[in-house]
């Protein structure tokens, strides 16, 4: 067995996927623990019915984080190997001037992407709504063409409310004209989220001359994706098809068992 580790900067994801198995089947439900709670991946560790041999996993959330989670790990007799971005991985072809710049989590999560299409696929934006948003965009030919970073959903609401005297921490509807300071909060950040991924969708389009499908990840999604489905639906009006987000479970997780599988093929 081995365990998918995503540590990101709020939560860590983790999953595992059956070597001894040919079907190299996956977890039944990937678990989420909230990043600090490392005590909740040593108990989830023994509960496991078998021993993991081996894990595999991304780490934004610093070397302390990995290290914590290494000896974790340690502990059940299971080594973990941190894949990072690469110039080229299963036929992904990384586009930064410095590769491994990428974030491991944007690149692993596009390998998931690309692992769940066929060879010849229109190309397709990732948004990842966590403590940062990333908005990613691969075209039909497997090239990770670029990305934009801005703070997420939540990290916009604190830092209102942190930077600013008379903002609150606000939790109000997202409406076209705000008539009280929550809503004015809560519907500009789902504005800027939503620009944002209409921005890279038009962009994509224009680059590639064909409508790029759009997939979406991450805890901040619940908060903005009406929003970003109405203005998708008004920008797709404009060109006769409308495009509908698909939501995504754990794509950084699917990329690092498709990391995994190609391993494990080329050493059979």
């Amino acid at each position: 067995m081995i365990i998918l580790i995503d540590s990101g900067n709020s939560r860590l994801k983790v999953g595992w996927l059956d070597a001894a198995n040919p079907d190299t089947p996956r977890e039944p439900a990937a678990v989420a623990f909230e990043g600090v709670d490392l005590d909740a991946l040593d108990r989830w560790l023994a509960a496991l019915a078998r021993r993991p041999t081996r894990a595999l996993g991304v780490n934004v959330a610093g070397e302390a984080r990995g290290a914590a989670i290494a000896a974790i790990l340690q502990k059940h007799g299971c080594a973990v190997a941190w894949s990072p971005s690469q110039a080229s991985t299963l036929g992904l072809v990384n586009s930064y001037r410095v590769p491994t710049q990428l974030g491991a989590d944007r690149w692993a999560s596009l390998l998931g992407v690309l692992s769940r299409l066929p060879g010849t696929h229109p190309p397709f934006v990732l948004a990842s709504f966590g403590t940062a948003t990333t908005i990613d965009t691969v075209g039909p030919d497997n090239v990770f063409a670029g990305g934009l970073i801005l703070p997420g959903p939540a990290m916009m609401r604190n830092a209102l409310a942190h930077g600013t005297a008379n903002l609150p921490v606000a939790n109000g509807q997202v409406v076209a004209y705000p008539t009280d300071t929550h809503e004015a909060i809560a519907s500009g950040i789902a504005a800027a989220q939503a620009g944002a991924v209409v921005r890279q969708w038009l962009a994509g389009r224009q680059r590639y001359g064909q409508t790029p499908q759009i997939y979406a990840a991450g805890g901040g999604w619940p908060e903005v994706h009406q929003e970003i489905e109405r203005l998708l639906a008004d920008a797709g009006g404009a060109f006769g098809a409308a495009p509908v987000p698909v939501y995504l479970d754990h794509p950084v997780l699917d990329g690092l068992a498709a990391v995994a599988r190609a391993a494990l093929d080329a050493n059979a």
